[in-house]
C-alpha cells in the first residue's frame, strides 16, 4: 500500500489531468464518429460502462458485431421493462403517524430512530438492485433523478416518504420527463424537503419556485443558453404553487383551495390565474427546458463538456417527444459525441459506480448490501441523503486526497485473492473474489504470467483510459488485476 504522501501526490496529478482534459475537451469540435454498425469490444465494453456499470466480458462479447442501434435499442427497452426484488417489509405497513410537537423528547428519538432504520432498509434494497439488476440502465437513470430532483431524509425524515418517492422516480426513470417534473412537485417528500407544503397566499414561499427553475428545468441564469428567467417570474410562480400541501396523518398530498392565490399572475410574458401545474408547463414550453434536460444527460453519459450544436440536437429530439427521456437518451447513445474515442476516460466514476462496478465486473460475492452502502457514504455518496438541493456535484469533486486514498484501500482489499495471506493491519473485507475463475475467462491464472493476448485483453477490459503507471514484465494474473485497480486510470470511465 502506498503511503500518505504517495497517495496525495496521485490525487494531485489525477486532479491536474481531469482539469487539463475538461478544457481540451471545451475547445474541441465534436468529430464525425457516428454510431457503429458492428460494435468493436472496446466500443461494447463503452456503451455497457457509460449505461451501466463495469460489465463483465460475456456481457461485452454479447454486443460484439451488433450495431450501435440495436444495441442501444435492446438496452433501453431492457431498462424499461425492468423488474425489482420484493419490497423492504416496513413498506407494506402503514406510515406512523408524527406526533411533532405533542411527543415528549424520548418518543421524538425513538420515532428518527425508527425512520432512520426504515430508511436503511430502502439503501440496503436499492444497493442489491443496483448489485443484481439485469438491467443496469435503470438503476443507473433512477440515481440520475435521484441527483437531480434531490431531496435527503435528514429533513423529511419519513422512510415511507422516502419510499414512495424513490418509486416515483424508478417508475418515470425513462419515461416522459414532463410527467416526472409534475408527479415531483406534488411528492410530499418535495413539498416538505423545499418548503412547499405550507406555502399559502398571504406568504408564497419562494424555495420551490426558484429550485424548480434553476435546478429542475431551466439553469441557472449565468450558464449560456440556459436560465432565461427573472426574479419577477420566481415570485410570481411561487404564487401558483400555493395551495399544494399533504395530510398529517397519512402524508399524502393535498390541495388546499383556500390556501391558493387564484389572483392573476404573469409568468414568462403569459397572465392570468395560473396555477402550479400551468407554471410547470410555461417552464416546459421555454426553450432553455430541452437543452437543460439535454445538458444533463450529456454530462451524465458523454463528457464533461457539451458540444453546442451536438446538444441542441439531443435537446431537439426531446423537444419533439414531448420530453420523453427515452428518445432522449436513445439520442444520446447514438450521437457522434458519444462514440469519439476522444471521450472514452473523460468522466470520473461516482463511489457508487465504483463499487458496484468492481462487484458486478469481478463477480464479487458481498456479503450484506449495507456494507457497500456505508462504503459509498464514506466516499462521498450517502444514498437518500445528498448535501443539499443541488445534489451530488460529480466528476472532479469525487476525488481527493482523501477518497482516492479510500477507494483504493477498498480495491486493494476487495480484489485479493481467495488464496492471499491475510494481513493483520488491513480489517479483511465481507467479499470474496474467485481469481482463478475470473482470469480462465481471459485464458490466465493467477499465479503466472498471462500472454501477451490476454494481457491486452484484461487491460482492454478494466481500463476506459490508458494506464499512467507500467506493469513489470513478469507480473502474474492476479498482480496484474491488482496493479491495473490501482491505477488511476481505473477511475475513469
Amino acid at each position: 500500500m502506498k503511503n500518505l504522501h504517495d497517495v496525495i501526490a496521485i490525487a494531485s496529478y489525477v486532479a491536474r489531468y481531469f482539469v487539463a482534459f475538461s478544457a481540451a475537451m471545451a475547445m474541441l469540435s465534436v468529430s464525425a464518429h457516428a454510431a457503429p454498425q458492428a460494435l468493436t469490444p472496446l466500443q461494447a465494453r463503452h456503451l455497457l460502462i457509460r449505461s451501466g456499470f463495469a460489465p463483465t466480458q460475456q456481457q461485452v462479447d454479447a454486443l460484439v458485431g451488433m450495431g450501435a442501434v440495436s444495441a442501444v435499442d435492446a438496452l433501453i427497452a431492457q431498462a424499461q421493462a425492468a423488474q425489482t426484488s420484493a419490497a423492504p417489509a416496513f413498506t407494506a405497513l402503514p406510515p406512523p403517524i408524527y406526533r411533532g410537537g405533542q411527543a415528549n423528547r424520548e418518543e421524538q428519538l425513538a420515532y428518527r430512530a425508527e425512520q432512520n432504520r426504515h430508511t436503511q432498509d430502502i439503501k440496503n434494497w436499492w444497493m442489491q438492485q443496483m448489485l443484481e439488476s439485469p438491467a443496469p440502465l435503470a438503476e443507473r437513470m433512477t440515481l440520475l433523478w435521484h441527483n437531480h430532483f434531490a431531496t435527503s431524509q435528514q429533513k423529511v425524515i419519513r422512510a415511507h416518504a422516502m419510499w414512495n418517492q424513490h418509486q416515483l422516480l424508478r417508475k418515470n426513470a425513462l419515461g416522459s420527463f414532463k410527467t416526472m417534473l409534475h408527479t415531483v412537485a406534488k411528492d410530499p417528500a418535495m413539498l416538505v424537503y423545499l418548503d412547499g407544503a405550507n406555502s399559502r397566499k398571504e406568504a408564497p414561499n419562494e424555495n420551490f419556485a426558484r429550485e424548480v427553475m434553476e435546478l429542475f428545468v431551466l439553469g441557472e441564469t449565468s450558464a449560456p443558453g440556459l436560465g432565461g428567467y427573472t426574479e419577477h417570474d420566481i415570485r410570481e410562480a411561487a404564487r401558483a404553487f400555493t395551495g399544494w400541501s399533504i395530510e398529517r396523518d397519512d402524508f399524502s398530498y393535498v390541495y388546499r383551495p383556500r390556501f391558493h392565490d387564484s389572483s392573476a399572475k404573469t409568468l414568462f410574458g403569459t397572465s392570468g390565474p395560473l396555477d402550479g401545474d400551468t407554471a410547470l408547463d410555461l417552464m416546459l414550453a421555454r426553450p432553455e427546458a430541452a437543452r437543460f434536460v439535454a445538458t444533463k444527460l450529456w454530462r451524465e453519459f458523454i463528457s464533461p463538456a457539451p458540444e453546442p450544436i451536438a446538444l441542441e440536437q439531443i435537446a431537439q429530439v426531446l423537444r419533439q417527444s414531448d420530453f420523453s427521456i427515452a428518445a432522449g437518451l436513445r439520442a444520446v447513445f447514438l450521437s457522434d459525441a458519444f462514440w469519439d474515442a476522444a471521450n472514452r476516460g473523460a468522466l470520473v466514476k461516482s463511489p457508487i459506480e465504483l463499487l458496484v462496478g468492481t462487484a458486478r465486473q469481478f463477480a464479487l460475492q458481498v456479503g450484506q448490501p449495507q456494507f457497500l452502502v456505508q462504503r459509498a457514504a464514506a466516499l462521498g455518496q450517502n444514498l437518500l441523503l445528498p448535501p443539499n438541493v443541488k445534489g451530488w456535484p460529480g466528476y472532479t469533486a469525487w476525488i481527493n486526497s482523501t477518497t482516492l486514498l479510500e477507494r483504493k484501500r477498498f480495491l486493494e482489499l476487495a480484489l485479493r485473492a481467495d488464496d492471499a495471506p491475510a494481513n493483520p493491519m488491513q480489517p479483511a473485507l465481507p467479499t470474496r473474489f474467485d481469481a482463478n475463475t475470473w482470469l480462465a475467462s481471459y485464458s490466465a491464472r493467477p499465479d503466472s504470467e498471462p500472454s501477451i493476448e490476454a494481457k491486452e485483453r484484461i487491460v482492454a477490459a478494466m481500463l476506459s483510459y490508458h494506464a499512467t503507471q507500467n506493469v513489470a514484465n513478469g507480473t502474474v494474473g492476479v498482480s496484474l488485476i491488482r496493479a491495473l485497480v490501482q491505477d488511476s486510470a481505473y477511475q475513469l470511465k
